[in-house]
């Protein structure tokens, strides 16, 4: 290398390790000092690249939802019923438990949306609209099919992601009371209830 200055680590290896350090250590400990010592860079290099910290976390974010992505659309597109891929979309969506990183991360960029300029907010949207898409896809195809009872497939999405919000967060914070298992029954039971009734 010209000089003898090292090269700066690819951006998705700058990501996987901030994403990494948010699982093993929480999001308090993600400065980016410490996320330099991790990569091999200075904090100074990082705020050059990401410009400030919300963007870091915001690119984070984007680059985790696209590996769920992924695994969304895998997941939607096997054979199966629409219930039993409606139930796969559910698991996907729920976090794992306390301080599940995905949902950590999702929480802190939340909060700093308050402040946050439009495109942070458009980007933000994108990401929330993509899960909205996929579910409104998956209930009207059930609905077709005459699997599930005619409901307006994107009021119906809308309310199952708020309760799986609400849920969500409880689970991750580590509320008392809120666990994975409970939250996946009161999803599935207002499935049940507001899709299979008079199916």
């Amino acid at each position: 290398m010209a000089g003898g200055r090292r090269q700066a680590p690819p951006r998705e290896d700058v990501l996987a390790a901030a994403m990494e350090m948010i699982a093993e250590r929480g999001l308090e400990k993600l400065t980016m000092a410490a996320l330099g010592r991790e990569v091999g860079m200075s904090s100074g290099h990082l705020l050059y690249y990401f410009h400030s910290k919300d963007e870091l976390l915001l690119q984070t974010l984007e680059w985790s939802e696209g590996r769920l992505g992924v695994e969304r659309s895998r997941l939607l597109g096997r054979t199966g019923t629409a219930r039993e891929r409606l139930d796969a979309y559910v698991d996907l969506y729920v976090p794992d438990g306390h301080r599940d990183p995905h949902w950590t991360l999702w929480l802190e960029v939340w909060n700093r949306s308050q402040n946050a300029d439009e495109d942070a907010r458009d980007r933000q949207a994108a990401i929330e609209g993509a899960w909205h898409r996929d579910l409104v896809a998956l209930i009207a195809e059930g609905v077709s099919r005459g699997e599930f009872r005619p409901v307006d497939p994107d009021r119906f999405a809308t309310r199952l992601r708020s309760l799986m919000d609400g849920f969500s967060i409880d689970v991750a914070v580590g509320l008392r009371g809120a666990d994975r298992a409970q939250v996946l029954g009161h999803v599935r039971e207002f499935l049940d209830e507001g899709l299979l009734a008079d199916a």
